[in-house]
This record gives structure tokens, sequence and C-alpha cells, in this order.
């Protein structure tokens, strides 16, 4: 019996494969379950409807992600911490700081969580920092850092 999978089944295969199974396996575990359903030409057409609007909103998240990356990437997010003398700096700049200030500064709603660092900025200066819009998209953006007077 064919069936197409609603969800991923470890043995079986991934969400949205035709897979053939036992007669017995499809009507006890995996249709009952809300695994899987039978085949059918219509089930047929509604995945490959399914398949076809995926495809278009993933099409248009990366076409999202790169229009933002060229605003990211034009813009720099300018950061005052305290320091001391001789440039040594009190604590550090983080993720989530850069967010917010990108957010206040550039009006970019960045994740903290998608701001790539080595390590949290402890110097003054102008550092670069990756932000990872998209599997496939990652901007840089400048950070600068200043001496709180």
């Amino acid at each position: 019996m064919k069936i197409i999978l609603l969800e991923d089944v470890k043995p079986l295969g991934k969400k949205g494969q035709i897979v053939e199974v036992s007669t017995g396996y499809a009507r006890n575990a995996l249709i009952p379950q809300k695994k899987g359903v039978e085949a059918t030409p219509a089930a047929l057409n509604s995945l490959k409807l399914s398949n076809k609007h995926e495809e278009k909103v993933a099409q248009e998240n990366l076409e999202a992600a790169k229009k933002m990356k060229e605003e990211v990437e034009k813009g720099t997010v300018r950061m005052s911490i305290r320091a001391g003398e001789n440039g040594r700096v009190f604590g550090s700049v983080s993720a989530k700081e850069i967010a917010d200030a990108a957010k206040e500064q550039l009006g970019l709603d960045i994740d903290k969580k998608k701001i790539v660092m080595d390590g949290p900025i402890r110097e003054t200066g102008v550092s670069t920092v990756q932000v990872k819009l998209h599997p496939q998209v990652t901007a840089a953006l400048k950070v600068q850092v200043d001496a709180e007077k």
C-alpha cells in the first residue's frame, strides 16, 4: 500500500514522501496515528499543491532575507561602554545589546540568537559580527564601540 507521510517517521522517511508499506502497518499504525494518508489521486494532488506553496514561501523568505542583508550591511551600530585609562574596557558588549541597539538606531528587528560572535566584544573600535538571517544568507554588521567619558 502506498502512503504519503504527514510527518517524519524514523524507519520510513520524511514528511511528504510517498512510501510503500504493508497494508496492516498502514491501517493499524500510520493512518490512525495521523502519520500518513493513503496515496489516492486526490491526496497526491493535495501534496503537489502544498509542495508548490512551500517552495513559494521558501523563495519569498530567501528574497526577504537578501533584502534585509543589504539593510544590515549599510548601517553601523554605535555603542558606548565604560573604559578606564589606556582604553581598558570595563565589561563587554553582548549579542543582546547589539540587537537592542540595531533596533533602536537602524530600525532592524534582529533576534539576538541570530547574531554570531566569537565572544563578547571587549575593546573599543570597529568590530564586525555575523548575522544569520537565513540558512543561505549571512550578513556582516559593523559595531562601533566607543569609550564613555
